[in-house]
């Protein structure tokens, strides 16, 4: 399984934009990759530009009930809210790599998801916050992905002892 896959906006708007015909099917293969794992992750902030920009910005844009359809099955991705946890961990972000408050928040919504990589265009390709990984994806193929970003999934060990006696040494009743 492939660890969870921050996505950004402009992502989003690429695979919806006709106007980009070499960017447009190199993110819808991401998507639907990503859908498909289910491995994709965003955050509000995320679903709220996206909304914002493929109504209005992007020409030919979307119907805003088609845009709200979109959001609707992004939303099933979790996204990540705008809280205080997220606050922050973006201010710490900010302050330790001199990001942006806008990109600090996407890094923060990434982390606060356990995601080893995080999809732009909006930051340095190949750089590092932490655990995460930044890559565009038009420079990581789809299936160049998979080995560095699997995440194999291990049974847990038991963080308190087992309740009770182990069966079988109950003293036996005369």
């Amino acid at each position: 399984m492939i660890a969870p896959v921050f996505v950004d906006t402009n992502i989003l708007l690429y695979a919806r934009d006709a106007g980009e015909p070499i960017k447009q099917p190199l993110a819808e293969q991401w998507l639907r990759r990503l859908w498909q794992e289910r491995s994709g992750r965003i955050s509000a902030q995320v679903l709220s530009e996206y909304y914002v920009n493929v109504t209005r910005k992007l020409v030919p844009g979307l119907s805003s009930e088609r845009a709200w359809e979109d959001v609707e099955a992004l939303c099933s991705w979790v996204p990540q809210a705008t809280d205080c946890a997220l606050l922050t961990r973006g201010r710490e972000l900010e302050r330790r790599y001199q990001l942006s408050w806008w990109d600090s928040l996407i890094v923060a919504a990434a982390q606060l998801q356990q995601c080893a990589l995080l999809l732009t265009e909006d930051l340095q390709d190949g750089a590092q916050y932490g655990e995460l990984k930044v890559r565009s994806p038009f420079t990581l193929a789809v299936s160049d992905a998979g080995a560095p970003y699997r995440v194999e999934r291990e049974q847990a060990a038991p963080r308190h002892r087992q309740r009770g006696r182990p069966i079988g040494s109950r003293p036996k009743r005369a």
